[in-house]
């Protein structure tokens, strides 16, 4: 295996940086690190140890245009995008910079005594990340890490681990001690399944496939390591015919094709109502060509390239001559990975396009006839991560979400992940949640004490 990583810009196929390649020798000399350094870091005073996560976001702040450009050269994200992402990534450290101080327990009235809970840090956390958001779900899950008082080592995508090892540095310069965070840029097939197996990492975070996700979960078992899980999705976005029909369509496109489809809550399958079919696809047709495929350096661009040309290659197979084209975008001409934004409509709900995760700028446009048939159609899937509900019917609104075996969801509206919230998924989507203070709990264990006070 080659000593260095070549990391590739997708908008140019040059190569970008040559970094250090981790294998399982230095996946252990990162986890040794982090057990030396967490008995230190468990014991820094709650308000301490959230001052050092303030100065962090602080820190992230200043830096935010450098991270963003080198986000989108690395992993070809618009540069509008880029600094959104860097932006929740600063978000994200200052809301659980506020943590260390509100890790609270119960007291309990018990005979004899008095019962109370604390809540410990795990210890050694390996935190596995993708190519897709790469410092934004790295955030995602060293912030409540720390703030929880474990030791992390974070291993990036190979494809995308640039900022990553720029966070690395910034975590050392907010004055947070060395070895409370190590960055592994490595294969998953070697750092990262050390890291799994490892007895002294006592959880595994990880977000990506769900193929990988059930050898991750099989190993982690092994040792009993805790899981939290974020992996793949096929979400719908369901357009009822008493919606804002032009809105709808307006809002669909970026909800699949935002990130260029590279998105496990990508809106890939838009159900709607057989009565506004024909009105709903004039207007997704007009949203569509609106969208500016090319370099992700220009403030004009809304669409950068895929990841990689083996990528491509997988997205494009699920388009042959026989799949119900209804629109393809353009994209730029010479280098790049590139893909253009693809309208399969109408799609047959069982259809590989419509059953597999593309996880590229292909969107199934799939008819359906009632309320009971939307629900139907909706579910009908391995996955259960996110999804939009459009009606102007409170009523509905509100069963259908309910109804749906989904983790996120919106109405009216293709946002659905908030710093504040939690974020995970149902079925196969995934294990635990991440994000707002729920985020927290899956960083700690819950100690029980027992306090005797009668008298003898």
């Amino acid at each position: 295996m080659s000593e260095t990583l070549q990391v590739i810009e997708p908008a140019t196929e040059a190569v970008l940086a040559e970094i250090p390649r981790a294998g399982v020798a230095e996946a252990d000399a990162a986890v040794a690190r982090a057990k030396a350094a967490f008995p230190g870091w468990k014991a820094i005073a709650p308000g301490d140890r959230s001052r050092l996560l303030h100065a962090l976001a602080h820190l992230l702040q200043d830096n935010l245009e450098e991270l963003a450009v080198l986000e989108a050269r690395n992993a070809g994200k618009p540069i509008a995008d880029a600094r959104g992402e860097i932006g929740m990534v600063v978000e994200t450290f200052a809301y659980y910079a506020g943590a260390p101080e509100r890790l609270l327990g119960d007291t309990i009235p018990v005979a004899g005594g008095m019962g109370f809970t604390v809540r410990e840090p795990l210890g050694v956390v390996a935190l596995i990340t993708p190519w897709n958001f790469p410092l934004c779900i790295a955030a995602w899950k060293v912030a409540p890490a720390l703030a929880a008082g474990n030791t992390v080592v974070l291993k990036p995508a190979e494809l995308t681990p640039l900022t990553a090892l720029r966070l690395e540095q910034l975590v050392v310069e907010a004055g947070i001690p060395e070895g409370v965070v190590n960055v592994v840029a490595g294969p998953g097939s070697t750092a990262g399944a050390r890291l799994c197996a490892h007895p002294d990492v006592a959880k595994v975070a990880f977000t990506g496939s769900t193929e990988v996700g059930r050898s991750i979960a099989a190993t982690a078992a092994q040792t009993i390591k805790r899981v939290t899980l974020e992996l793949g999705g096929k979400s719908a976005n369901v357009v009822f015919a008493d919606a804002e029909i032009e809105r709808a369509a307006a809002a669909a496109p970026m909800a699949v094709f935002g990130n260029a489809g590279q998105d496990c809550c990508a809106r890939s399958r838009i159900l709607v109502q057989s009565s506004v079919l024909d009105t709903f696809l004039d207007a997704l047709h007009d949203a569509v060509a609106q969208i500016v495929v090319g370099d992700p350096l220009s403030e004009a661009t809304t669409m950068g390239p895929l990841i990689s040309a083996s990528h491509r290659d997988t997205v494009a197979a699920f388009v042959d001559a026989d799949s119900p084209v209804s629109m393809h975008g353009e994209t730029p001409e010479g280098p790049g990975f590139w893909y253009p934004p693809t309208v399969l409509a109408p799609v047959d709900p069982s259809s590989r396009a419509a059953t597999d995760e593309i996880f590229g700028p292909i969107v199934c446009v799939i008819p359906f006839k009632d309320e009971a048939h939307a629900i139907e159609l909706a579910n009908d899937t391995i996955y259960g991560l996110s999804g939009s509900i459009w009606t102007r019917d409170g009523g509905k609104a509100l069963r259908v979400a309910r109804a749906l075996d989904t983790g996120v969801l919106s109405i009216n509206s293709n946002s659905s992940v908030r710093v504040s919230t939690p974020f995970g998924g149902f079925k196969q989507s995934g294990v635990g949640r991440e994000l707002g203070p729920h985020a927290l709990e899956a960083y700690t264990e819950i100690k029980t004490i027992y306090y005797a006070t009668q008298e003898h």
